[in-house]
């Protein structure tokens, strides 16, 4: 199971972070669960005024992901999901999204959790999206992830200032 070895991380207060989500749009059911998770992290590590963005799709996150970073956002959470079909599609947009987020992060210097889900199947997108029957909650875990990362570059930055 892929949360096999999760850290177990309390929530901090985060108040002072300016966080933005971006989420893709597509399978509907499975990003409406991404977001709640991300918005349930974000109220229990007492961020406010997060702003929440929706894109058409995965393979647009690092687009959006980037220029909310210029913004100054110290964080910014991306969710999508790409179930695999027939086609190389799944190959790409997975690559895609994943090298623009992560050039984004390195870019900007900045905290970006990557809550991309890259299932076989829907019922694999579905146990990971939060959702109540589901045993994964990747909204929450890349919201959190984001957090404590924009807090570590925080400290890192000014211990070396």
């Amino acid at each position: 199971m892929s949360g096999a070895g999760a850290p177990d991380q309390q929530p901090v207060d985060c108040p002072d972070l300016r966080v933005a989500v971006v989420a893709a749009s597509w399978h509907e059911q499975v990003m409406d669960g991404l977001v709640d998770g991300a918005q349930r992290a974000l109220k229990d590590y007492r961020v406010e005024a997060p702003v929440v963005v929706r894109v058409p799709g995965t393979f647009e996150l690092p687009v959006v992901a980037a220029e909310l970073a210029a913004q100054g956002y110290d964080a910014v959470v991306a969710l999508g999901v790409v179930i695999r079909g027939g086609t190389p599609h799944f190959d790409y947009v997975c690559r895609a999204a994943t090298d623009g987020l992560t050039r984004v992060a390195l870019d900007h210097r900045a905290a970006v959790g990557f809550g991309v889900l890259t299932c076989d199947d829907e019922a694999q997108a579905l146990d990971r999206a939060g959702l109540e029957h589901s045993r994964e909650d990747k909204g929450y875990e890349a919201t959190s992830a984001a957090l404590l990362t924009a807090q570590t570059l925080r400290r890192v930055r000014s211990d070396t200032a």
